[in-house]
């Protein structure tokens, strides 16, 4: 087994009594924290309650929450990141084009919030819909997530749950995913931790297709316009 995987740098963050130490690789998405799982989730314990309080409440209304997404492996990510640069790839697209095309939605494996076990990708489980769920369009106007859109603005924060990339027209970076939402008591703070790694370095282990591009320049900038141009609760422990 390579060395990587036991020299690591520890970040402890509190929640209730109990500590939890966060590994460098942890943080990545390359080794995975203790969870709570099921069929329909892999979560921190404490986000999962929260959760679980989320859904139950839902329920009341006549919305049925289902987690389409939560923790997701640095080499999960990695797939969907190289299949994604393989098709645009076969169209085309320069590597530069093909790199901005892939981050309007999906992140660089390595930099995902989805490796941190606080964060769900969410849809109405009454309805049953074909193909792809996590469309924008899906939550407007006559589209079937609505009430579950409008629950969740009314509701989510109650129990410390905040969108992530909102509909800001001033916000840069990833484009608005009303289906993302994050549990902010531990999200916060593993962030301000996460933002403290060398990524350029953590990235050139790996092989990630167009990782050529990744200079100090262009991490910096996704720095500033992807991974914190985001719901300003939700980064309020870092000076930018």
């Amino acid at each position: 087994m390579n060395k990587l995987y036991f020299v690591f740098i520890c970040f402890s963050f509190s929640y209730g009594q109990k500590k939890t130490e966060f590994s460098d690789l942890q943080l990545t998405g390359q080794s995975e924290i203790l969870m709570i799982k099921n069929n329909e989730f892999n979560l921190l314990p404490q986000a999962a309650k929260a959760y679980k309080l989320m859904k139950s409440e839902a329920l009341k209304d006549g919305v049925k929450i289902k987690i389409v997404s939560s923790f997701r492996s640095f080499i999960i990510q990695k797939e969907i990141w190289n299949r994604k640069f393989k098709k645009n790839d076969s169209i085309g697209l320069s590597v530069n084009e093909n790199i901005y095309k892939i981050i309007e939605y999906s992140t660089i494996p390595g930099t995902s919030r989805h490796h941190w076990g606080t964060e769900i990708d969410i849809i109405d489980g009454n309805i049953q819909e074909e193909g792809d769920v996590l469309l924008t369009e899906k939550f407007y106007k006559n589209g079937p997530y609505v009430k579950l859109k409008k629950w969740l603005e009314k509701n989510s924060e109650k129990f410390d749950f905040y969108l992530v990339y909102t509909k800001n027209e001033k916000r840069k970076g990833f484009k608005y995913e009303p289906w993302h939402y994050s549990y902010a008591p531990i999200s916060i703070d593993i962030l301000e931790s996460y933002m403290k790694l060398d990524i350029l370095k953590v990235l050139s282990k790996n092989k990630i297709l167009g990782s050529t591009y990744f200079t100090d320049e262009f991490i910096n900038y996704y720095k500033k316009n992807f991974l914190l141009d985001i719901n300003p609760v939700l980064k309020k422990n870092i000076n930018e």
